[in-house]
């Protein structure tokens, strides 16, 4: 217990002391050169542009991308690229139950009386 609240205040500090640092670097610069995004130390990114649609999606769920982590919407530190996440698990559960193609399930609902209930059909595509 005390190991566990250890380990969230140091995050906690170390959050904090991420957001002062890039704040500090923004606020150093002269007026006209702030973009209120980059890198604090070269390797945590930052942004405090306000969020976007398009720089949403691209961050967590973009198709073109191999990174599984990329650059956060608004604040400090990385967003997980969802559809990237999503990729690795299904290879990884393919890979697990030795099966590698996808299986569709499909339901289908045929009104051929009240009581009826709906078929499972199960399709290879």
């Amino acid at each position: 217990m005390r190991t566990a609240r250890r380990i969230r205040r140091l995050v906690r500090f170390a959050t904090f002391g991420l957001i002062v640092a890039a704040v500090a670097t923004e606020l150093a610069k002269p007026a006209p050169e702030r973009t209120w995004q980059g890198r604090v130390i070269g390797v945590v990114p930052y942004d405090f542009r306000p969020p976007t649609w398009s720089r949403i999606r691209d961050a967590y769920w973009n198709p073109q991308s191999e990174k599984l982590f990329s650059d956060r919407v608004f604040g400090v530190g990385w967003a997980v690229n969802l559809y990237r996440a999503k990729t690795l698990m299904e290879g990884a559960f393919g890979r697990m139950m030795g099966n590698k193609e996808p299986v569709s399930i499909r339901m289908t609902v045929r009104t051929e009386g009240p009581s009826r209930k709906p078929d499972v059909v199960i399709t290879r595509e």
